[in-house]
């Protein structure tokens, strides 16, 4: 047989054939990794109808002002701290009205009647007559009733506000939780693409080499189940991610902005001391200790009502028609309670009230410590996993670029191992992502306990 003739029967193998095509394919798939981020990106912003930019690295959207516009834009439309607000204005008014226990009533009575008297031996009167009563009282004495009745309405006013503020709090942590886990859904669709994207060029260059080799189709198929595989989770995170965006208008309106890249955010762990301290500061530990204030002083005015009061009177009747007189009067009028059933009961429930608010507080205290040094290993054991897996990842990539290239030089390794490293590789990202943003809705929700979700943010 010529030499001639001998390469043309390897040229003409099936073997050779499908190994010429794959080392032919296998530059194809690795140059520029079919495009699979800008290609990824462009199919991102397609499918969530423009929320995400194409281009997220060259944003210039400021993540922390966007959270903050975000809150402001969520307390100026919630009709939940509207109504808050109403009770604080309410309890504000209930102030003035305890003040104003002080000063002086005027009362003015009137009447008009037809009359008539009669007696033994005298000539019946009988007419038409008009009374008319103008009564002034003003509390002289009390034991401090008025004052301490006046202390309760102002912290509770006090109870209000501070509730007010706990609320705007909280409402500001979900605002912000739900913006940040909007950013992780983008970055999870975003990896999710690139690996369909990649297993996209993946399964087209076996499609090249089982035209060539028929003996190969089932690493075809093998490639297409990765590829429905990395599609469903795409489609997955996109769910999640308009699941997200759905909750997240209901707080800030319809009109999202585009996403901003989030994912370095809040990833700064804070002193754990410093945040055992912001506890105290609280709004929502200041309003349990307002409320067990406004309990003593209530218990207070309560036993200053079971004691003698004094008041100043003064009052002048004038009658017209028949029967004309005037008459007028005023002094001092004292009231000395003698016997009031149920009396003790009061005022020992009033006790009993004001002790349990102060041990709520301080149960409120100690369940916020435990739980900040709970959400405090929550977020180092998520920032170590973020470093830990930014290593992992390193050497994911190198395996996963060695073993495609070891593939492309005449199967020096299998699909399988292909498709094995590009799946833990992007796999590994994923991981990365989720530990970012583990971290960081940790971190707000520990600066949620003290000082503010948002003072991280200024």
């Amino acid at each position: 047989m010529s030499k001639t003739h001998f390469l043309k029967s390897l040229l003409l193998a099936p073997r050779f054939a499908s190994l010429l095509v794959l080392a032919c394919a296998g530059p194809c798939l690795a140059q520029g990794r079919c495009n699979e981020d800008e290609s990824a990106a462009v199919r991102l912003a397609r499918d969530t109808g423009g929320s995400v930019s194409a281009t997220p690295e060259t944003s210039t959207i400021d993540p922390r002002q966007q959270l903050q516009d975000l809150v402001a834009l969520s307390l100026r439309r919630s009709n939940s701290m509207g109504a808050i607000r109403l009770l604080t204005l309410a309890a504000e008014a209930d102030v003035e009205e305890a003040k104003a226990a002080r000063l002086p009533t005027v009362n003015l009575v009137g009447s008009g009647a037809y009359v008539g008297n009669v007696q033994p031996g005298q000539d019946t009167v009988k007419g038409s007559q008009a009374r008319g009563s103008l009564m002034v009282s003003a509390p002289l004495f009390d034991f401090g009733r008025i004052t301490k009745m006046t202390e309760w309405r102002t912290q509770l006013a006090e109870v209000a506000k501070l509730g007010q503020s706990a609320a705007e709090e909280q409402l500001a942590l979900q605002t912000i939780s739900l913006a940040l886990d909007r950013s992780r859904y983008v970055l999870q669709a975003q990896v999710y693409s690139q690996y369909v994207r990649r297993m996209s060029c993946l399964v087209d260059s076996l499609e090249v080499i089982t035209k060539a080799d028929r003996g190969r189709a089932s690493e075809l198929v093998q490639a297409q189940k990765s590829l429905q595989q990395a599609d469903l989770s795409y489609e997955g995170s996109l769910s999640a991610l308009r699941q997200t965006e759905v909750r997240l208008r209901r707080f800030v309106g319809e009109q999202l902005p585009p996403s901003a890249p989030m994912s370095n955010v809040l990833a700064r762990l804070p002193d754990l001391n410093e945040m055992q301290q912001d506890i105290l500061s609280a709004p929502d530990i200041n309003q349990a200790s307002a409320t067990a204030k406004a309990s003593r002083s209530y218990a207070e005015s309560v036993l200053a009502g079971q004691k003698p009061s004094v008041n100043l009177t003064v009052g002048t009747n004038s009658t017209v028609g028949t029967g004309k007189e005037t008459d007028w009067n005023g002094g001092v009028q004292v009231n000395i309670p003698l016997y009031q059933p149920g009396a003790d009961a009061t005022l020992m429930a009033a006790h009993r009230r004001a002790q349990s608010a102060l041990l709520q507080r301080d149960d409120a205290i100690e369940a916020k410590r435990y739980r900040l040094l709970e959400v405090y290993e929550v977020a180092s054991s998520a920032l170590d996993r973020a470093r830990r897996v930014v290593d992992i990842l390193r050497n994911s990539d190198k395996l996963r670029s060695a073993t495609l290239q070891q593939w492309q030089q005449l199967g020096k390794r299998s699909l399988f191992d292909v498709m094995g490293a590009e799946g833990d590789y992007y796999a590994n990202r994923v991981a990365h992502v989720n530990a970012l943003f583990d971290a960081e809705q940790a971190v707000a929700l520990m600066w949620s306990m003290g000082r503010g979700v948002q003072t991280p943010l200024r």
